[in-house]
């Protein structure tokens, strides 16, 4: 992103009525709008039930959720992001970039392109420490960590399905337990 702004992409869009069932958001300024497949949601739910078992009353997790962005050009509802514990809702009523601590995101084969490369950038520019990729087809989950300024992330490890997924955040670790993961 060239220019941090206060404006969300959201807020361009306010009163437009996206139609159910597809999944929203803004890259590049464009709205993107992708139906979920099976795989992917089943994905997302296995993964969010751990993920809320782990957190268990102490944090939040969002699940297709509009978070703000610095930029009016990028507007993501993550599939599953971990809130830093504490964060609260902005005036707009929403979470800001620098409230997540990670960002989990399934690929399905309309959204590659923007799950590997913008995402991986905008996540990094914003500092997000925690930015993993599942990708049902071909059963390997992408953990990026150590994000740089400039728009990477400066390690990236591959965790196979079957193995478990384990997210260091600030004072805490969430484990993810990959084995029942449909694969493509």
């Amino acid at each position: 992103m060239t220019a941090m702004s206060t404006e969300s992409a959201w807020d361009l869009y306010r009163g437009i009525d996206f139609p159910r069932g597809f999944r929203v958001e803004i890259t590049d300024g464009k709205i993107i709008m992708t139906p979920q497949g099976e795989k992917q949601w089943k994905v997302i739910f296995r993964a969010a039930r751990q993920i809320e078992d782990q957190l268990a009353g102490h944090g939040e997790f969002l699940s297709d959720v509009p978070v703000d962005f610095p930029s009016s050009l990028y507007g993501y509802a993550p599939d599953l992001a971990i809130v830093t514990p504490g964060a609260e809702h902005n005036s707009r009523g929403r979470y800001e970039w620098h409230d997540l601590d990670a960002v989990l995101e399934v690929v399905s084969p309309s959204s590659g392109d923007n799950d590997f490369v913008k995402k991986v950038k905008v996540y990094a520019e914003c500092a997000i420490p925690l930015y993993v990729v599942i990708d049902p087809a071909t059963a390997l989950c992408t953990v990026h960590s150590a994000p740089q300024s400039t728009g990477a992330y400066d390690s990236i490890e591959q965790v196979p399905f079957g193995e478990d997924l384990v997210l260091p955040l600030d004072g805490r670790t969430i484990t993810i337990n990959t084995d029942g993961f449909p694969r493509d």
